[in-house]
């Protein structure tokens, strides 16, 4: 994909996210469902530097395959937008796919074994809900990160082929015209 249509979506809260953004680039992330944990440590790492990516100029829209009611309470606390498209209307646009490669690529194992870990004690500890048995539009789902230009274009774009294979903060950083400045 090269362009963007210009489109208004909604995110988790009801707010109105404008795609692209006029005034800023736009970091599209999607994500798999709700709860994911590998999806939540990465987000983690989005907002622990969260200034950084404004500094940057840039608009962090969060994409997941699972409804607004499900997704609500495992996203409500992240400082950017949040989108759900359970249909995976955007995901088809956008080209991001599922496949078994996401969980059984042995680069993802580590991941996967990281996350558990890192979100095992909030679980135990009721502070974040269990992920979901059988996940809204499966567990095989796909990282993809987009930046997209205020005018439309897609300055980059990459395809994750296992479930942590995404851009890092540093990633979009060094790719953010202010951040090269």
């Amino acid at each position: 994909m090269d362009y963007v249509p210009a489109r208004q979506l909604v995110d988790v809260h009801g707010a109105t996210v404008r795609l692209p953004d006029p005034d800023r680039l736009v970091h599209m992330q999607f994500r798999r469902f709700a709860g994911c944990p590998v999806c939540n440590l990465h987000l983690r790492s989005f907002v622990a530097r969260h200034a950084e990516v404004q500094a940057a100029g840039v608009h962090e829209v969060v994409l997941f395959h699972t409804n607004t009611a499900a997704l609500l309470p495992h996203v409500a606390d992240l400082p950017f937008d949040v989108v759900a498209d359970p249909a995976k209307d955007l995901y088809r646009e956008f080209g991001v796919e599922s496949s078994p490669r996401s969980l059984l690529h042995p680069k993802a194992w580590p991941w996967i074994v990281r996350a558990i870990a890192a979100g095992l004690p909030d679980v135990l500890h009721e502070r974040r809900p269990t992920p979901p048995r059988k996940p809204e539009g499966g567990r095989l789902g796909l990282p993809a990160d987009f930046l997209i230009a205020p005018d439309g274009r897609v300055l980059a774009s990459h395809h994750g082929t296992h479930v942590y294979d995404q851009w890092s903060v540093d990633d979009l950083l060094n790719l953010s015209p202010v951040r090269r400045g």
